[in-house]
């Protein structure tokens, strides 16, 4: 008997100089909460569904290089947030992409890429 396989969720695990930093850019500025800290290894921060994770790195590059992708529903209001905290990214402000979602990107602390999104059925 042959079955499937269905994947049903990705993690992102980012690149982090600084764990503590990390955690708590992501739970005061954009409403995660912390579920681990270690200092100098690996924390987590959870909101709903969407967990990310941060792994220690002394290599800024290394995170400058990397990004991830989250899917919201109600982008405006939290475009609107990061944008009073002086947030998002000069050169990815919200806008429709070509593939139909609607998205925007920061750079955390460390200068991890993260995009926001929206898909157009949503």
């Amino acid at each position: 008997m042959h079955k499937t396989t269905e994947f049903v969720i990705a993690t992102p695990v980012l690149a982090s100089l600084d764990i503590q930093r990390s955690v708590g850019f992501f739970c005061s500025k954009l409403g995660f909460t912390k579920i681990h800290e270690q200092q100098g290894a690996y924390g987590i921060v959870s909101s709903g569904s969407v967990s990310i994770h941060f792994w220690a790195c002394a290599d800024r590059k290394i995170a400058e290089a990397t990004g991830c992708r989250v899917g919201v529903r109600g982008i405006e209001p939290l475009y609107a947030r990061c944008v009073k905290s002086g947030m998002v990214h000069p050169k990815a402000p919200l806008a429709k992409a070509p593939w139909g979602s609607q998205e925007f990107a920061i750079l955390d602390p460390d200068g991890n890429l993260v995009t926001f999104y929206e898909p157009a059925d949503a």
